[in-house]
């Protein structure tokens, strides 16, 4: 029977994987073309990308080699990632010179050279959970399935917030905006009509400014026109129910009032002795939730909020300055409102207390902003 042996530095590498990966949350990175190097990210991290080195450099030209081909890479991941700067931690274990390291540069042959490194510096419980007994293949069996219980977490939590789910709440936001669409040509005069729509709760300047302000939450849910209606309504069932699925119920109709009241004041105060009604508002603040949370999940939806969210804003934005019947201050409004309110509601396994509570108070502070434009200046 073949004996199966393990090099120190394989035990060393397997250590620090295992270390990152379950106690500090790093993800390893698939990077096509490169061999005997490991890349873990965590873009929560000061040290965003953690690089482990494993092939032996051996001379200056080896190792400016690596630094270009390492440049190179990080570019990628910054277009990918939506990062404007990625900090990587350079960790090489089969080098001659370590005099040509860097800052970012660490130099770990053995275990103990982890306590005399910088790495407990920017990892504090790094030389106690490193520490080991087992070896060889014992001490390959514990990472494998560690690491292995880590992926199945994470797993289990990505499951959780990306499989799908029934969304009721925004089929009951749809049939509430149809029902009252139809209500207004049985018990009014049509959803063209300023009177009707003024009498279903529209937000106009005069009356919401002199104390009905229900209005900012009613004319979410009034359209003008059947054009108008099904644009927004289209519009809701394909952005709500992404939302709903990732942030859950509550949460998604908190994000679609607080959005949808934030656009409908801040149009208030830059529409006068006009009209306004529609969804558009809290639409734009879905946006703004989406884009929110695809920025935390930039790793994997980096690609598709550069290609879909971000241009789909850019676009009706742009579109509304050109038209003069389009509200685009309900929209910016909304948009705003929608990333704030998202950051106060928080991720799913992501956002932190402290996160929350920063989004609670830039929300209050913006909601405190915009109805100082609207009813005070």
């Amino acid at each position: 029977m073949e004996e199966i042996v393990f090099k120190s530095d394989d035990l060393v590498v397997m250590n620090l994987i295992n270390y990152f990966i379950t106690e500090q949350n790093y993800n390893p990175m698939i990077i096509r073309g490169i061999n005997d190097e490991i890349w873990l990210e965590n873009l929560d991290n000061d040290y965003k990308i953690i690089r482990i080195v494993s092939h032996h450099i051996h001379n200056k030209e080896q190792f400016d080699f690596d630094k270009f081909k390492l440049n190179r890479i990080v570019k990628q991941v910054k277009k990918k990632t939506l990062s404007f700067k990625v900090k990587v931690l350079n960790i090489y274990t089969d080098i001659e010179n370590k005099n040509l390291l860097s800052e970012n540069d660490i130099a770990i042959t053995t275990e103990s050279d982890i306590n005399g490194s910088k790495l407990p510096d920017i990892f504090p419980n790094i030389v106690e959970k490193t520490k080991r007994k087992e070896s060889g293949l014992e001490f390959f069996i514990k990472v494998t399935d560690s690491i292995n219980r880590k992926n199945e977490k994470r797993s289990r939590e990505a499951e959780k917030i990306f499989s799908r789910k029934n969304p009721v709440i925004t089929y009951s936001l749809i049939g509430i905006c149809i029902a009252i669409f139809v209500m207004m040509y049985i018990f009014g005069n049509g959803s063209e009509d300023s009177v009707t729509l003024l009498e279903f709760g529209a937000n106009y300047d005069f009356l919401t400014k002199n104390g009905q302000y229900f209005r900012l939450f009613t004319c979410m849910f009034l359209h003008i026109g059947l054009a108008h209606l099904i644009c927004n309504m289209y519009s809701l069932y394909v952005i709500g129910r992404e939302v709903e699925n990732v942030f859950g119920k509550v949460k998604y109709l908190l994000i679609y009032i607080i959005s949808g009241v934030c656009g409908s004041t801040l149009s208030l105060a830059f529409n006068h002795n006009t009209i306004s009604a529609g969804a558009s508002g809290a639409i734009f603040g879905l946006l703004g939730a989406l884009l929110y949370f695809g920025y935390y999940y930039r790793t994997y939806l980096g690609s598709a909020i550069k290609s879909a969210v971000i241009p789909v804003i850019l676009a009706n934005l742009v579109i509304g300055f050109l038209s003069t019947s389009i509200d685009n201050a309900a929209h910016i409004g909304g948009l705003i409102g929608g990333v704030l309110s998202a950051m106060m509601a928080g991720i799913p396994s992501k956002s932190t207390k402290l996160e929350k509570i920063n989004g609670t108070v830039l929300t209050v502070l913006y909601f405190c902003f915009i109805v100082y434009m609207a009813f005070f200046r």
